[in-house]
């Protein structure tokens, strides 16, 4: 047991060193047709601590591009429009994102050109152009990639995971409790992203934090006797529908592509399962490593990490309500 809790204690305390960092968002960049050789274009790029990202997107040589203004009212977002005139029209032409490979931000790419054809992409910062072309490349697959990163880079939802995992000794209570937590999150990520429920995200990461700063002060009370203790699935699962309105905000700042909904929705969750999966098996691994050495390690150095996240979350929930009610 004491193995357990080390391993869980020091993976638990790399993740929330990192977690200074804000949460990395992706960005969109749409471009439709308006008539033969006009479009309109809409670029979204969420906000990274407060502060823009020093990213602009960059249209084919053949096109003029015109702002026509921008949009700061949006939480958490900045839009910029632009009027494009491309005298042969965008396709063959290639779009990139200037600053992107200095970034960890991804860009979903959408266009629809004027015979009604669509093409879809994701730039990385190893990839930040791409050529329009027909079809695109498999768009819905991006959608896999940033369920991924975004759990990943979601330091939030590792630091819950983490933190839930003090609670639980045994395997089969493990399997339980992240089973419930993916449900939930599955079933609220699900409902929101097809705007048949929708909670201001704001407030949603705001309780995010809270949710984990209340597992760190119950694992540090030390009672052996309670609903989180006896019944880990249960608060697992309650608080798994709050955290699926958080995986909803990334596909609220790309939408979900209408040719492809279901599947961009289901390979969005499946993405985010395997980031959970990843960190799970990250912490058992670290389990297995410490039972083999056999370390010892005192007990105020193993809460410390509870310590750490719990004031970690408290500055996170008081910095995101002062954001709210600025």
């Amino acid at each position: 047991m004491n193995g357990v809790r080390i391993a869980f204690a020091f993976v638990a305390g790399l993740i929330g060193f990192a977690a200074i960092a804000h949460e990395v968002r992706p960005a969109l960049l749409r471009i439709d047709s308006t008539a033969e050789g006009r479009y309109r274009a809409v670029w979204k790029l969420p906000l990274a601590g407060g502060r823009v990202l020093p990213l602009a997107p960059v249209f084919p040589q053949r096109c003029s591009a015109r702002s026509t203004g921008f949009d700061s009212s949006l939480s958490g977002a900045v839009v910029q429009r632009f009027d494009l005139e491309c005298a042969s029209g965008l396709r063959g032409g290639t779009v990139a994102i200037d600053g992107l490979s200095r970034t960890i931000t991804d860009v979903m790419l959408q266009v629809t050109l004027a015979d009604g054809s669509r093409f879809s992409g994701l730039l990385k910062p190893s990839r930040p152009a791409l050529t329009i072309d027909e079809g695109g490349g498999a768009p819905a697959l991006g959608y896999l990639t940033l369920g991924v990163e975004h759990l990943l880079l979601g330091f939030d939802h590792i630091l819950f995971v983490l933190v839930l995992m003090f609670f639980l000794r045994r395997l089969g209570p493990l399997i339980k409790a992240i089973t419930a937590f993916t449900a939930a999150h599955s079933i609220t990520l699900g409902l929101s992203a097809l705007q048949l429920v929708h909670l201001s995200q704001a407030p949603v990461e705001a309780v995010i934090a809270l949710s984990i700063l209340f597992l760190a002060v119950e694992r540090l009370r030390g009672v052996e006797d309670s609903v989180t203790v006896n019944h880990t699935w249960v608060v697992a699962f309650a608080f798994g529908l709050l955290h699926g309105f958080g995986f909803a905000g990334a596909l609220a700042d790309i939408g979900l592509p209408r040719e492809n909904l279901a599947l961009a929705l289901l390979l969005f969750n499946l993405g985010v399962e395997i980031g959970q999966l990843a960190v799970v098996a990250a912490a058992l691994a670290v389990v297995w490593a410490v039972g083999k050495v056999g370390i010892v390690v005192p007990r105020h150095v193993v809460q410390a990490p509870l310590y750490f996240s719990g004031c970690l979350a408290g500055y996170w929930f008081v910095s995101r309500t002062v954001a709210i009610v600025a």
